[in-house]
């Protein structure tokens, strides 16, 4: 209300007494009308002055009140308005007229509840119905529009007071105050954004390090942590069953427990933060060393530091290769044998022509001698080493499996009674041979004169063993099943076995020179005393047998050779042994049939022209392959029968053949070579060939061959 009508509230209610008071306060002393009444007004007007002053204080005091609430009011950093129970907004600060009107074409402030979004009318309507009841209530988070300048989101604060018209009535009106929200809420959001993120990131490392522990718990390597005092603080299952330690007995327990020279290998993180060291030796829990490969990663953090250590078990890798060197030995020893087979081929080709040269001249000096001749004897030995040496290129051929050998019945107890009446020809006289053979051996499928070469192989290599001293060679016949370890170890099927060993009492041999005994040109033996073909042959002839070869020997005690062959399961078969029975030419009789044979050897031409025109036959030879081709095509029905060699230079005996069979194709016609494999045989067969002559042949095999071809009696 105004100062001056509160000013006149404050006179006094006697206007007489308020007239006799000047304005400086003194009273005007009133007319004597006795002593008595005087007193009575003078201490009247003492306490009306004194009164006075108390209201004039109290009046100071409530605008000095009445100021300082309005300067609040206006000042305050919240807006502020007080409302009637109509709505009305009666006054309001300037942070309210700011907030509620910040333009000047926003709506004004003249009542709260437009200002309220629809959403929440209800709920400050109920805000205010409280403060009407308890005297105050706070309604939290109202969205406040604005108009075009959009929403804020605030806490209402609402008080009552009680307050009278001019008229006297008590009236109702509320102290509002808006706090706005916004940047608490804006910060809540943050906050609970980077609650929701951490939450997140926890989140992902929790599956980070499960997913962590789960790599650690499936690698294939021990994985073990230690501390910076070197106690194990991770120990994965990997390291349990390496170490065979559980991992509760591994915790805590110093790494130098598993890995003695640990703190060689920790050294290494003060210059690096990895280190790859190679190969180690490991204990297990019990006390077993083993090799491991070791891998150290080191790792630096505010509370110390924490190694890694990655162990890799050797001993699979270490049986790998040593398995793998076994594969490379063997592939060695293989190519070695194709090499030999290759040198067998090359040099079987001349070395057989050189056999049949031989071994025709010795069947035509019978002939010219007749029975009862002086060197008669002469020339059966001559036959017989020739027929030996042809045996010996046909082993080395089987033995580089590159000719199929003919298998029958062997009674392996002749076959070493043959071989000792071999030796004892040849036996030194220091030398003792002893023979031990076990009844009722079974016999072997195979081939007599392989088996007993590779038998007088061994016999031999015993003796020279020995040397120029004395000593013994122990024969032993024996039937074995060896046991499936044996079979693994032999490379052998399972069954029954003729068994030969060959003992001796010499110097013994060495881990290197046993490695390398089956090698083919291996040799101990002075330059001119061996070629080292013995043991390389008897292994080729054992293994084309589908058995094996055992050695054991001890430098210092002696050698002994023992060769597996898988018994045979022929019943009633008679064995095969001994030389072949010599047969007699009656029955063959050329008849004047032509024959033209073609062989780049000349002193093979010769031979051949002389056996067949004894028996009969016209022949006409050819060391040009050419030659023979253009005569054959000059007059191709005077010849009866083709016999050409397959090996000659410049012109297979194949594509002479060939051309045979295009100039005359119902000419018979044979190969003949002493190195024939099965793809030549193919080749020859798919060409017209109607039979293949192996050399060096008997000179009576030769001639049946000769006129079954000729005539017609071939099957073809």
């Amino acid at each position: 209300m105004p100062k001056a009508s509160r000013r006149k509230q404050l006179l006094p209610p006697f206007p007489l007494l308020a007239r006799a008071v000047p304005p400086g306060g003194a009273a005007v002393p009133a007319p004597r009308r006795g002593p008595r009444r005087v007193d009575v007004l003078q201490q009247r007007v003492a306490e009306l002055e004194a009164q006075n002053k108390i209201l004039l204080y109290s009046n100071a005091a409530a605008e000095g009140a009445s100021e300082r609430f309005e300067a609040l009011f206006a000042s305050v950093p919240l807006a502020l308005m007080v409302i009637d129970e109509h709505d009305m907004v009666i006054q309001g600060n300037a942070k309210a007229q700011r907030m509620f009107q910040p333009g000047e074409r926003d709506r004004p402030l003249v009542s709260l509840m437009p200002f309220v979004s629809r959403g929440h009318v209800s709920k400050v309507t109920h805000g205010f119905a409280e403060a009407r009841r308890a005297g105050h209530s706070e309604v939290s988070e109202v969205v406040f529009s604005m108009g075009e300048s959009g929403a804020i989101t605030g806490d209402l604060h609402i008080s009552r007071i009680d307050t009278r018209h001019a008229s006297g009535e008590a009236a109702v009106q509320f102290i509002c105050a808006v706090v706005d929200q916004g940047p608490l809420l804006a910060e809540r959001r943050a906050l609970q954004q980077s609650a929701m993120a951490l939450q997140e990131r926890n989140e992902q490392l929790f599956h980070g390090e499960r997913r962590l522990e789960a790599v650690i718990n499936s690698a294939l390597d021990a994985i073990i942590c230690v501390d910076q005092h070197q106690r194990i603080t991770v120990f994965n299952p990997t390291a349990s069953a390496l170490f065979q330690c559980t991992a509760l007995d591994a915790l805590g327990s110093p790494l130098e427990r598993f890995l003695p020279d640990s703190a060689q290998a920790l050294a290494f993180a003060q210059i690096s933060t990895q280190a790859m060291l190679g190969e180690r030796t490991a204990r297990t829990a019990g006390g077993r060393e083993l090799s491991v490969e070791i891998s150290v990663s080191f790792e630096r953090h505010a509370t110390g530091e924490s190694t890694t250590v990655f162990a890799r078990d050797l001993t699979g890798r270490k049986k790998a290769e040593a398995h793998r060197a076994v594969l490379e030995a063997q592939l060695r020893e293989s190519q070695k044998m194709q090499a030999m087979g290759t040198l067998a081929g090359g040099i079987a080709h001349d070395f057989n022509n050189i056999l049949s040269a031989i071994l025709g001249n010795v069947e035509l000096a019978r002939d010219d001698l007749g029975e009862g001749a002086p060197a008669m004897e002469s020339l059966e030995e001559i036959g017989k080493a020739g027929r030996r040496a042809r045996d010996l290129v046909r082993q080395i051929l089987t033995f580089s499996r590159n000719e199929p050998t003919q298998r029958s019945p062997v009674d392996m107890a002749e076959v070493v009674h043959e071989t000792e009446r071999l030796l004892r020809v040849t036996l030194p006289p220091g030398v003792e041979l002893s023979l031990h053979l076990t009844p009722d051996v079974p016999s072997v499928m195979g081939d007599t004169t392989q088996v007993g070469q590779a038998l007088l192989n061994l016999c031999t290599n015993a003796v020279q063993a020995i040397g120029d001293g004395r000593g013994a060679v122990r024969v032993e016949l024996d039937t074995a099943t060896p046991n499936q370890r044996e079979c693994e170890r032999l490379g052998i099927a399972p069954g029954r076995y003729a068994v030969i060993s060959v003992s001796d009492t010499g110097a013994g041999i060495d881990a290197a020179t046993m490695a390398r005994i089956f090698e083919p040109f291996f040799t101990t033996k002075e330059v001119g005393k061996g070629t080292g073909l013995g043991l390389a042959v008897v292994h080729g002839v054992v293994r084309s047998h589908q058995g094996a070869s055992d050695v054991r020997s001890t430098p210092g005690s002696g050698s002994t050779f023992t060769l597996y062959f898988p018994a045979a399961d022929v019943a009633g078969a008679a064995p095969s042994g001994g030389e072949p029975e010599r047969r007699h030419h009656s029955s063959i009789a050329g008849t004047g049939r032509h024959v033209m044979y073609v062989d780049d050897d000349r002193a093979l031409v010769f031979l051949v022209e002389r056996l067949l025109r004894r028996r009969g036959f016209r022949v006409t030879g050819f060391t040009d392959p050419r030659e023979a081709e253009r005569a054959l095509r000059n007059d191709p029905r005077s010849y009866d029968l083709l016999v050409t060699d397959y090996n000659m230079p410049g012109y297979s005996g194949v594509d002479l053949v060939r051309e045979a069979r295009l100039i005359r194709p119902d000419l018979p016609v044979a190969l003949a070579s002493g190195y024939v494999t099965a793809e030549i045989e193919a080749a020859a067969r798919a060409e017209g060939a109607r039979a293949l002559i192996h050399k060096p042949n008997d000179v009576e095999e030769l001639c049946e061959t000769v006129q079954r071809l000729v005539m017609g009696d071939d099957g073809g």
